[in-house]
């Protein structure tokens, strides 16, 4: 399976889950490390402008194309084991507590949630952490211009 992540020109090779460790996220707590990714480019694309104000076009990013051997063990979580806010914004405390117990239990190298920003789509988290993490590769990098359209006032 391929998945994808954008991000700044000088963390295009950090694949630690250290940006999500500083800052935390939808899916996980300020202290726990994971590397949030992609089912396609095309969510990548809506995961940034989302967190990005009008007006304002990213730029230096990369996109990173990560190859997960078929056999890792990933963990799919069902939209009815979701609390009824997990796509609230801002994010819940209630999904952090989810990521944070994935990491923290080490079963899974990975897990596939549904997307709050696009419905139908998903994103994979990966516990850096996990001993399988490190068959995981890195495909490619590239730059990744972004369409000014998606950011205009």
């Amino acid at each position: 399976m391929r998945v994808y992540r954008l991000s700044k020109g000088q963390y295009k090779h950090d694949l630690s889950g250290r940006g999500a460790e500083l800052a935390g996220g939808r899916w996980n707590s300020k202290g726990t490390a994971m590397l949030y990714t992609c089912e396609s480019r095309a969510l990548c694309t809506t995961e940034i402008a989302v967190h990005t104000p009008l007006g304002i076009v990213p730029f230096d990013y990369w996109l990173i194309t990560l190859e997960v051997p078929d056999d890792l063990p990933i963990k799919e979580l069902p939209l009815d084991e979701l609390p009824e806010d997990w796509k609230s914004f801002p994010h819940p405390n209630d999904t952090q507590l989810i990521g944070d117990a994935f990491v923290r239990e080490g079963k899974y190298v990975g897990m596939k949630v549904p997307s709050a920003v696009v419905q139908g789509d998903y994103n994979y988290l990966f516990n850096p952490r996990h001993p399988q993490f490190t068959q995981i590769g890195l495909d490619s990098t590239e730059p990744f211009p972004f369409d000014e359209r998606l950011f205009v006032k």
